[in-house]
């Protein structure tokens, strides 16, 4: 009876863990009210611009009449704001470049998508006048929306403790203290080792009343005290999983959270049978298709590396797959030579001026829509290695060979937000930081993040931020 006991209590306590982390929503950026406040502006712009060019206020036939059409447009122009990654937790937290320059960056798409609209008036309006008045009114209000008057919503009011320590604590902790959109300001740190968790708590609660306490469950000592913690939900406290609000500041899996219980919980490979297989009809259709459009390119880029040089046109690379399968990879070729597996860690091989060129643009990696076809790879996925690298990497990584759970892809969430891509050599640092990112993608793996990677892969292609 006492084990049976002890078995209830210790599911009873994972039970409130569970609860009280699953609260993480209580600190995510308001993305709702900023999305809504952006079709408001939107539509506000445009009564106001009719305003303007009459001085008058628009009768409600009128703007009825150009709503329908400049609702077409604001579908358009949203998308593009998500594309420029304008609702996305990071860039609204984590801000570091001026709002202004993101947002004048969407809104020239947006003006190139607004002339390309109304060059046949389909509606039975031709917004010459109106049109121009609408696209600067329109970038004011957004400027004042996103510059002044929504960081003024998410000001730093609520009070949050953190409980925990580690390197990963430490920097969430300057995350959100530095943040310029933090939703809560961090007013105090309890460090397990420090002994007395309770206590240590109590003290903190008592002399902050914060309204958020952000504990890291992955901690032995934190998980023990938090029976005793629980109470302070009573008193309006909320409690937040500091490893999952981790994974939503920076959007990568933070490594020290990953072992035998973690990889139970979160990469099943039975709950994605259907996402796998309509993910597996996108990549047959979508490559098919850009592949016989892409076509139309090869004459100019076989002429353009043959003539450089007069070596191979194209090359074809070994690397891991998924389940650590052996693949083989076509691309144009860049370099001044071709490096095949042990090659690939003492590479001196450097960049041909066409190579640089095509490498900018992503097209040497267009053969590689064969591979999705053939189904060793897919077009959103972690980028394959060479499986000399995979081997150095396992041996001094752990759980490194995770990512190859899943097929590898041309393009991933690492390539977008891993600032420190390892190249040509072994960099167990770096490779250590993208893995935390294809965990991620491992994770959350769907077709919405597939399409969002797609959309935001083109786009840094189109601006040539890629890597």
């Amino acid at each position: 009876m006492d084990s049976l006991a002890m078995g209830i209590d210790a599911l009873w306590k994972t039970r409130q863990i569970e609860n009280a982390a699953s609260m993480t929503t209580a600190l995510r950026p308001r993305m709702l009210v900023l999305f809504l406040g952006d079709i408001g502006f939107f539509v506000f712009a445009l009564w106001f611009s009719l305003f303007l060019r009459t001085f008058e206020a628009p009768s409600r036939e009128l703007f009825a009449s150009c709503l329908l059409p400049f609702t077409l447009l604001f579908v358009a122009w949203l998308f593009v704001f998500f594309i420029a990654g304008l609702y996305e937790s990071r860039s609204i937290i984590l801000e570091r470049r001026r709002v202004s320059i993101r947002l004048l960056a969407s809104q020239v798409s947006n003006i190139v998508i607004a002339a390309l609209f109304f060059v046949f008036p389909i509606f039975g309006i031709a917004p010459r006048t109106l049109l121009p008045i609408y696209l600067v009114v329109s970038f004011l209000l957004e400027l004042l929306w996103r510059a002044v008057l929504f960081p003024l919503l998410a000001q730093r009011v609520d009070h949050a403790i953190v409980v925990g320590e580690g390197e990963e604590i430490d920097e969430l902790t300057a995350a959100l203290s530095a943040a310029p959109h933090s939703p809560a300001r961090i007013v105090a740190c309890v460090r397990p080792s420090g002994g007395g968790v309770v206590g240590g708590v109590k003290i903190a609660v008592a002399e902050h009343t914060p309204r958020f306490i952000i504990a890291d469950f992955n901690n032995t000592a934190v998980a023990a005290a938090f029976p005793e913690l629980y109470k302070y939900l009573m008193r309006g406290i909320h409690f937040i999983d500091a490893m999952s609000l981790y994974e939503d500041v920076f959007g990568r899996i933070p490594l020290s959270v990953i072992d035998d219980r973690w990889l139970a919980r979160n990469v099943s490979v039975c709950s994605h049978t259907l996402y796998d297989g309509l993910k597996r009809f996108m990549d047959i259709t979508v490559a098919a298709v850009v592949g016989c459009i892409s076509l139309v390119c090869y004459p100019f880029l076989i002429l353009a590396i043959y003539l450089y040089d007069g070596g191979p046109i194209f090359y074809r690379q070994i690397r891991t797959g998924e389940n650590n399968k052996l693949i083989y990879m076509l691309k144009f070729r860049s370099m001044t030579g071709m490096d095949q597996g042990e090659e690939m860690l003492r590479s001196k091989h450097t960049v041909t001026p066409v190579g640089r060129m095509i490498r900018a643009t992503r097209i040497d990696e267009i053969p590689q829509l064969w591979s999705v076809l053939t189904g060793d790879m897919s077009l959103i996925g972690p980028r394959p290695e060479f499986p000399a690298m995979v081997k150095e990497y396992a041996r001094e990584i752990p759980y490194y060979n995770v990512r190859h759970l899943v097929r590898p892809g041309l393009s991933g969430w690492a390539q977008l937000y891993h600032d420190n891509h390892p190249h040509h050599g072994t960099e167990v640092e770096a490779t250590r930081e993208k893995l935390s990112f294809d965990l991620y993608y491992v994770k959350h793996r769907s077709l919405a993040l597939d399409i969002a990677i797609a959309l935001k892969t083109i786009k840094k292609v189109l601006t040539h931020s890629g890597k």
